[in-house]
């Protein structure tokens, strides 16, 4: 009887790895899906270090990994050009292994298409979720009892009610439920249209050849004050996407994309377009991610542009952090606070993204090539580029997010919460736990539990913990011993590797314990 469950709305990555995240706890989840088959359009193909993290825990990760266009071994980091793919100037960019020490499986690169496939197959082994196909949602109702969903069936123009106790949109940008929930977003508009092109070059394949191990590549023109042009590697075999911004007219009449497509190649080529279509450049966040039972996530609660490919990425983190909370509700161990933290934590973290990452991004391309150029001043553009060279190394680097801020983070006051930081061994509140090789030689991460996990080097303080978490009926762990590299007697770990406490200090239990659940007593 009471079993109503989570209603996704969308079936993408996001919403799949979140039905992944409630199915491995058992948790009654439907996912609402209007494609029978994911659209072969290959987004969101660049998956990080962290989100290889994560299907590895949704046991999913060897099945991504054989699903692989490209090569491991071949190399997934890309490159900056500019004036045009092939005009000589060039560095290399997102680097992503340079922080690969700091995460416990290496990163990926596949189509987006390839990645729902994987997902699709494991929701299939999970006896609690549905995934319900040809359906589209058409409206959103709460009251104090549950949800109720009002769907569509493609094929038949059938009308159906799904009643559920929470209902979480992954919907995309123009997300059905945000609306019917009546979240706002605040719009942060360009102003650009953008071109997305699907081809095939065998020629351009083999003259990229003189970028070995590259999959995606960035180009800066000029003319385009700051924005790029944006070529990425759907396989080895000549298949390529395209982004380039383009004039707000060429949706209205026929478009010459190959024309696009040499200019900034920078040399003719054969081409085969396998599809083309246009989409609209911003940023948009919304200003909540929750209203009562109805949450949303991926890009109904955040979009931008495609740089840097942290779309997908940060659209799975927020499944990992919302599923785990859901899951504690239905476990009985959530604390009445816990589900809000999912805002608490996840907004402010996509907002640096976009601001300190995406945006400033552009913003340093558009005043490089406003006051460097190559035909003006040769050698004061060469020293920039060099400069900007070293500044893309950076970019890797500094993106660290963490949930200093967090009500349900036992830290030290005053911390933020913020895609900006910096990589550490050592263990910090609100921080991505670091994998380390204990005293024990096992990795810290293979001893991680589906619950909490506690690393102490006190064996009785380690009982006093076990017991109050017993009490509480919160599923905990312990792990006697450490690394010094950690720098801390005591580390509580979450579901979701994230820090929820450290310290040398041994405060009573039960009150860390009370705030990392977000319970008020």
């Amino acid at each position: 009887m009471r079993e109503k469950g989570v209603i996704i709305v969308g079936g993408g990555p996001v919403g799949l790895g979140l039905a992944v995240e409630l199915g491995q706890a058992g948790v009654p989840t439907r996912v609402v899906e209007r494609n029978h088959v994911p659209p072969p359009i290959p987004k969101g193909q660049n998956l990080t270090q962290r989100t290889l993290e994560h299907f590895h825990f949704w046991k999913a990760e060897e099945a991504l990994r054989d699903a692989q266009t490209i090569p491991e071994s071949y190399g997934i980091s890309g490159i900056t050009a500019y004036g045009t793919l092939l005009g000589g100037l060039h560095y290399d960019w997102l680097q992503r292994d340079r922080v690969a020490q700091f995460y416990y499986r290496p990163n990926g690169r596949l189509p987006q298409y390839e990645t729902e496939r994987v997902l699709r197959e494991r929701v299939a082994e999970l006896p609690s979720v549905t995934l319900l196909t040809g359906l589209t949602a058409q409206d959103v109702e709460q009251d104090e009892r549950g949800v109720r969903v009002s769907v569509l069936a493609s094929e038949t123009g059938a009308v159906q009610t799904l009643d559920g106790d929470f209902a979480v949109g992954c919907d995309g940008s123009h997300s059905r439920l945000r609306s019917a929930a009546g979240i706002t977003q605040t719009l942060d508009d360009h102003g650009r249209t953008m071109a997305l092109v699907l081809f095939r070059s065998e020629e351009l394949h083999e003259l990229l050849a003189r970028f070995p191990g590259k999959s995606f590549y960035n180009v800066l023109d000029p003319a385009l004050d700051g924005y790029w042009k944006f070529f990425g590697r759907v396989d080895l075999e000549g298949r390529f996407f395209f982004h380039a911004p383009v004039p707000p007219e060429a949706r209205s009449g026929d478009f010459d994309f190959v024309s696009l497509l040499q200019s900034a190649i920078g040399a003719p080529c054969a081409i085969e377009v396998e599809y083309s279509g246009f989409w609209d450049l911003r940023f948009a966040l919304a200003d909540t991610y929750r209203n009562k039972r109805l949450f949303i996530a991926g890009d109904a609660a955040h979009s931008h542009p495609p740089y840097g490919g942290f779309g997908v990425n940060s659209g799975l983190e927020d499944a990992r952090n919302l599923g785990w909370k859901l899951a504690a509700h239905y476990a009985g161990w959530a604390g009445d606070d816990l589900l809000d933290s999912y805002e608490a934590e996840r907004r402010p973290v996509f907002q640096s993204t976009a601001q300190d990452f995406i945006a400033a991004l552009i913003e340093r391309d558009r005043q490089f090539l406003r006051d460097f150029g190559p035909d003006r001043d040769p050698d004061s553009f060469a020293r920039n580029w060099i400069g900007r060279a070293k500044g893309a190394k950076q970019e890797v680097d500094q993106f660290e997010p963490h949930y200093g801020a967090s009500p349900i983070i036992a830290g030290p006051p005053g911390q933020q919460s913020s895609a900006m930081g910096q990589h550490r061994e050592e263990a910090r509140a609100g921080h991505h736990l670091t994998p380390q090789n204990l005293a024990s030689g096992r990795n810290s991460y293979s001893l991680l539990a589906p619950g909490f996990t506690l690393f102490s080097q006190d064996r009785e303080y380690a009982r006093l913990w076990l017991t109050s978490a017993k009490a509480r009926g919160v599923p905990l762990e312990a792990v006697i011993g450490g690394s010094s590299n950690y720098g801390k007697a005591h580390i509580l770990v979450r579901p979701d590797q994230f820090i929820a406490w450290c310290g040398d200090d041994s405060p009573a239990p039960d009150s860390v314990l009370r705030q990392v659940i977000g319970a008020r007593t």
